[in-house]
């Protein structure tokens, strides 16, 4: 019942100072669209920058072999450090803390040709595993390397999406067409799905072809890795697992595992958490400007909150006369503000909504403008915006409420 006469007393005002409310709904509807759209636009690039840098592996750490730097049980410094597969199997077996690991295997300037047309590329030799950790997810109809083509060492191609399309051109279901590598032919088995990539260790992996691991080293005779990639069953614990790489290599080649130099290691799941702090401070950056924009907004409706309590200061004088309560007062103008702060806000939501729906039908073209991404409306904005409109209204209220809570009933009825 309270809640029905507060909105009839709500409906007497907007009569009354109908041009001032509307005005300021407006200007609450305006603030509240800038820091959606604001918040929204910095969703949208924390989220496909998220995508770009899972592009590059989800959870994983990259190890180059390095030089020791540091004396150990006799040797001297400077010894270069090589991984072979021997040190793949150690760090399956001594560390149980890794999920996945895999080495791998480069080599540039390889000549591949497909018809007429042929290409000088790289060839990347790996295992099944770099399917999830690299994310070499192929597209329908395709396959990545699995356990029997490095079995058998079959002579078998993984193709990027860029290399595909300048090599074979437009040409559809290329699965099953073959190519000839250093003078080889090879069974396409898979294109690699587009995807983003932010950053890349020589070059992206839409321009690189791969090839089964075993089939690579048959061909080539390496030895030795270019690099491992290794996977945590937990992110969290990625510092403890490095430790323990250390350890269990350095005992293997026989350097001491406080030798940083001896391994380089790129820690992509550090990497993901440092974005994750610096987008989060563009989040809270972006916010404080839309919310200023919205705090000036409720500057509006406090000053028609103090108009009201002018205007309405023998009813106000009447209501404490008769029993009326300084809570009852106050809550009955702090409701009203945040009516307002709340229809104002509403409006700008939806306005806000069909705007962002809008842009994310616009097809985007451009590579730069892909790494922006789109304005995105998730439940923390609208958290965010609902929590900013409540402090717009309950303090645009407050001031004035408890203005007219300290009005002297005698006085008030003498006030013209």
């Amino acid at each position: 019942m309270k809640g029905f006469l507060f909105f009839r007393l709500f409906l007497r005002d907007l009569k009354k100072q109908r041009k001032k409310i509307t005005l300021t709904t407006l200007a609450i509807a305006w603030g509240t669209f800038s820091i959606v759209m604001l918040l929204a636009f910095g969703e949208g690039l924390k989220n496909q920058m998220s995508k770009a840098n899972s592009g590059l592996g989800k959870g994983i750490c990259i190890m180059w072999g390095g030089q020791t730097t540091i004396p150990y049980q006799g040797l001297g410094k400077g010894r270069r450090i090589r991984f072979t597969e021997e040190d793949v199997e150690l760090l399956k077996s001594r560390i149980p803390e890794i999920e996945n690991v895999g080495g791998e295997y480069n080599r540039w300037e390889i000549a591949m040709t497909y018809g007429k047309k042929t290409l000088t590329e790289r060839v990347n030799g790996l295992y099944p595993c770099y399917e999830e950790m690299r994310s070499h997810y192929p597209e329908k109809g395709g396959r990545f390397i699995n356990d029997l083509d490095l079995k058998y060492k079959r002579r078998v191609v993984f193709l990027g999406n860029e290399l595909k399309e300048r090599l074979m051109g437009n040409e559809k279901n290329v699965v099953g067409k073959t190519i000839i590598i250093n003078s080889i032919p090879f069974t396409v088995i898979g294109v690699m799905r587009e995807k983003l990539q932010m950053g890349a260790y020589g070059g992206m992996d839409e321009d690189k072809v791969s090839i089964p691991a075993t089939t690579f080293k048959a061909i080539w005779g390496y030895t030795y890795f270019n690099n491992l990639v290794y996977q945590p069953k937990d992110p969290e614990k990625a510092e403890q697992v490095e430790k323990e790489v250390y350890k269990v290599l350095g005992a293997k080649h026989k350097f001491d595992p406080e030798d940083e130099r001896a391994l380089g290691i790129w820690d992509v799941i550090n990497q993901a958490k440092e974005m994750n702090k610096v987008f989060l401070g563009i989040s809270i950056f972006l916010g404080i400007i839309g919310g200023m924009t919205l705090l000036i907004a409720g500057v509006g409706v406090a000053n028609i909150m103090f108009a009201a309590v002018k205007q309405r200061t023998r009813e106000i004088g009447i209501k404490m006369a008769l029993g009326g309560k300084r809570k009852d007062i106050m809550s009955q103008f702090i409701l009203e503000s945040l009516m307002i702060a709340f229809f104002g806000g509403g409006a700008g939501i939806v306005f806000t909504v069909i705007i962002v729906r809008i842009l994310q039908a616009i097809p985007i073209q451009s590579e730069g403008l892909q790494f922006l991404g789109k304005p995105t409306i998730s439940w923390d904005v609208m958290a965010v915006t609902i929590v900013i409109l409540g402090l717009v209204g309950l303090l645009s209220g407050f001031f004035p409420s408890r203005k007219a809570a300290v009005v002297n009933p005698v006085e008030s009825l003498r006030y013209e």
